[in-house]
């Protein structure tokens, strides 16, 4: 349990004026172009809360955009990385190699969808996982071609930036970017021109069609695709789509690469989002909820494919760092021990007949979509006219603020409210922070 109250209390407004100054030194020594979304500066957390500088204390329904699942300082976390910062903090494992980052190893190997023989390379954050995959996938398959979908977000490093399909503020006056990336329709239940109906079929004959008169399929070495899309707006893809995508892979000798860093480590009611569908891609990448806040990512596969990289073509001085695999350990134990798959479920249970009691009442919700602790609504101008409601989204969200709740949003078309509480956080503190978020929607429709 935490030692941080679980209760939400506003002392000053939000934020007060200590993390105001903190503000001011952070204009004059960070950076323009790191922003904050809420500028309150936070000194402790735990569980579902956040105690800023100020003495206030903001219930999270953000887990430092779905880092944080098993609760900020979640005590075995904390037990395991004390332990390791008082043995070592560093050797660089492609040096000196330790047994912590083979625990780690042998987890993902062992938790990825899949029972066949598989790998693990360890690195810092997703996007570099996601761009190691496909260095792995062009060495494997010997091809160039990469496809990635609408709405995809992979990074904000050169590949992933040519992967990710927004422009603002990810990818504006950045380029060039790498080559030989193509992108192709994503299956968009919401907004699909056929309707939800017929989005499943027809997203995947899209797909097929485009990469064949496009690409060329024997160009490909590897499909990117998050099983429920992220920053892009939670799109979860019409059922069946992401089997018949990882199964058209399969025939035509292309590697199917499960983007999993947002979506992966309980947070959608399974282990990994993949599982929902039964579908075992050839790579997975995680990172994000791994370590319990401390940076971690992988890339997983097929042993096959992992193992055809020649040695010293996979690694970096920092990947798979002792204390962030000791933290890695602490959080996975956590998950197992706590049945964090089972409780995200809860969560859903929780959220989903609140978020539609609201959809009946305000028509500015066009759609809710999500799984498990990964949900999200998406909001337009009202019935018939689905047109991306962005000043809604942001006015909700600047009022939740104001009231001591720590909310995101996303979306291409940054309309999407989403919500990612850490899975440690109380019924109590979560149905509080639905009721604030209820009032701040009246407010401002």
């Amino acid at each position: 349990m935490s030692n941080v109250p679980q209760q939400r209390l506003l002392q000053t407004a939000i934020p007060g004026p200590k993390s105001a100054a903190l503000q001011a030194r952070k204009t004059a020594a960070v950076s323009a172009g790191v922003s904050t979304g809420l500028p309150v500066y936070v000194e402790r957390a735990g569980g579902g809360i956040l105690v800023d500088v100020d003495g206030n204390q903001l219930i999270d329904f953000g887990s430092g955009i779905a880092v944080t699942t098993v609760g900020n300082a979640a005590p075995r976390v904390v037990e395991r990385v004390t332990a390791q910062v008082q043995d070592f903090t560093h050797t660089c494992f492609m040096v000196t190699p330790y047994e912590e980052y083979l625990e780690v190893a042998e987890a993902l190997n062992d938790l990825t969808p899949g029972d066949h023989e598989k790998r693990t390379a360890l690195f810092n954050s997703g996007a570099e996982a996601v761009e190691n995959a496909v260095k792995v996938a062009r060495h494997f398959t010997g091809r160039n071609a990469v496809v990635a979908f609408d709405h995809a977000y992979h990074g904000r490093t050169n590949l992933t930036m040519a992967l990710t399909a927004k422009n603002m503020p990810y990818k504006h006056k950045f380029g060039p970017f790498a080559g030989e990336v193509y992108r192709a329709p994503m299956s968009y239940p919401f907004r699909w021109p056929g309707g939800p109906a017929d989005c499943a079929k027809e997203s995947f004959d899209v797909f097929v069609q485009q990469v064949h008169a496009q690409v060329g399929e024997d160009n490909v070495a590897a499909v990117v695709l998050e099983p429920i899309q992220g920053e892009g707006g939670f799109i979860v893809p019409a059922p069946g789509f992401v089997k018949q995508v990882a199964q058209w892979c399969a025939d035509n000798g292309i590697l199917f690469i499960a983007d999993e860093v947002q979506s992966g480590f309980c947070r959608t009611g399974d282990w990994f989002a993949s599982e929902h569908e039964d579908v075992v891609p050839d790579l997975i990448t995680t990172a994000k909820g791994i370590a319990g806040g401390l940076p971690l990512a992988g890339v997983t596969g097929r042993a096959d494919v992992m193992d055809s990289v020649h040695g010293g073509g996979l690694g970096g001085t920092y990947g798979g760092n002792p204390i962030a695999c000791a933290a890695a350990l602490g959080a996975i134990e956590t998950m197992k021990e706590e049945d964090l798959c089972g409780r995200a479920k809860q969560v859903e249970a929780l959220f989903v007949p609140r978020l539609k009691a609201l959809a009946e009442k305000y028509p500015q919700i066009g759609d809710i979509r999500g799984r498990g602790a990964m949900l999200a609504v998406e909001l337009v101008n009202g019935p018939g006219d689905l047109t991306p409601n962005a000043a809604l989204t942001g006015a909700v969200n600047k009022a939740c603020h104001a009231e001591g709740l720590v909310t995101l949003t996303c979306g291409t078309y940054g309309n999407v409210f989403r919500f990612l509480p850490p899975l440690a956080a109380s019924d109590e503190l979560l149905s509080e922070g639905l009721d604030i978020f209820e009032k701040a929607f009246a407010a401002s429709v």
